[in-house]
């Protein structure tokens, strides 16, 4: 049986493990924290993900979330800029972040193993395989430890890496009952946005623009249009986080026996909402090309050139989105308020792959 070890256990290595198990690899998934788990607030699944998910086995994603519906853009006084309407495409189911990691991990069997509180130091490989910390070896390393993975740094120490976007990034889930379908309010500088999950309550999301490491409240939205400031005040815990993205061009994903997947290859912005969708997708592919050839480079080969273009293209695709809704001059968000107006070109562009 072919041996794999995975690096990290958010989403994409989890789905990476299961999309090895399935094709008959056995796996050694090691992750740093001391327990098994995903910490965080909601997250879409794009039906991309979502159909990757089914191939590979992972069961109730749709019992676990809800269909987001049509949702329009508001300035902060509440006035819309483009109504709820269906525009007639595909929209991503909502779902709990942990909730998703658990639907995953619920399908390791027993050629999955999993070590945490391991933390991986060094990396080497040679025509055979890879070894890990000089003591775990391995045909194949799937490298799912995030955007400042160790695994990339140790492979291409000369890589810019992680680059700030200029915002931060404030979560929450809010227990408060709401007639409303959500979506998503631009003002000058900020964001907002909030949509409903399938038990009820609403995950709601903020950015605003700030320098990096800056801690703050997301006091500012408490004067914006309701219901955004209960959502705030309903929320009983909130989470800060710098938003990063990774320098472009991308390093290769394969350089020998090691492959990098999710954040750890390509970590984008949220603004398109499919960072974790990536993941995932990239662990599809990865199955696939190993179940359509047994010669290990050649399948390693196929997955970088599906994946690293395909995601650079969302890379940059998120960071112009992310920089058209935290622009801070008056023209340019009048102008971009106004083009959203005509036709509602927001949900168009989040939609196209």
């Amino acid at each position: 049986m072919s041996t794999a070890i995975v690096v990290g256990a958010g989403i994409g290595g989890v789905m990476a493990a299961v999309a090895l198990q399935r094709r008959g690899w056995q796996v050694t998934v090691l992750e740093r924290a001391p327990e098994l788990g995903e910490v965080g607030a909601g997250i879409s699944v794009w039906p991309s993900a979502v159909a990757v998910l089914e191939e590979l086995g992972v069961k109730g994603v749709e019992k676990a979330s809800v269909q987001s519906k049509p949702a329009g853009m508001r300035k902060p006084d509440g006035r819309w800029v483009v109504g709820a309407a269906d525009l007639g495409m595909e929209l991503p189911v909502m779902i709990h972040r942990a909730q998703l990691h658990d639907l995953i991990t619920a399908e390791f069997g027993p050629a999955v193993t999993v070590r945490t509180g391991y933390d991986v130091r060094t990396v080497t490989q040679d025509a055979d395989g890879v070894t890990v910390n000089g003591e775990l070896r391995a045909e194949l390393l799937v490298a799912a430890d995030g955007i400042r993975s160790a695994v990339r740094g140790a492979l291409s120490p000369q890589y810019a890496g992680p680059r700030y976007s200029g915002f931060t990034a404030y979560r929450g889930i809010a227990d408060v009952d709401l007639d409303d379908g959500g979506g998503e309010t631009w003002g000058r500088g900020q964001l907002f946005g909030f949509a409903r999950l399938i038990d009820g309550r609403f995950y709601w999301y903020a950015t605003a623009n700030q320098p990096a490491g800056t801690k703050s409240e997301p006091t500012v939205f408490e004067s914006w249009h309701d219901p955004l400031p209960r959502l705030i005040a309903g929320s009983e815990k909130i989470l800060q986080n710098d938003i990063y993205d990774l320098t472009l061009p991308l390093v290769p994903f394969v350089q020998g026996r090691v492959v990098l997947l999710g954040d750890a290859a390509h970590a984008m912005t949220p603004n398109l909402g499919r960072g974790a969708c990536s993941a995932i997708e990239d662990a599809g592919a990865l199955a696939r090309h190993l179940g359509r050839t047994s010669d290990l480079p050649a399948a390693l080969t196929a997955y970088d050139a599906e994946r690293r273009p395909a995601t650079t293209k969302l890379v940059k695709r998120s960071r112009s989105v992310g920089r058209l809704g935290q622009t801070e001059n008056p023209l340019l968000c009048a102008i971009r308020d106004a083009l959203f107006t005509v036709g509602g070109k927001l949900v168009a562009l989040r939609a196209r792959k």
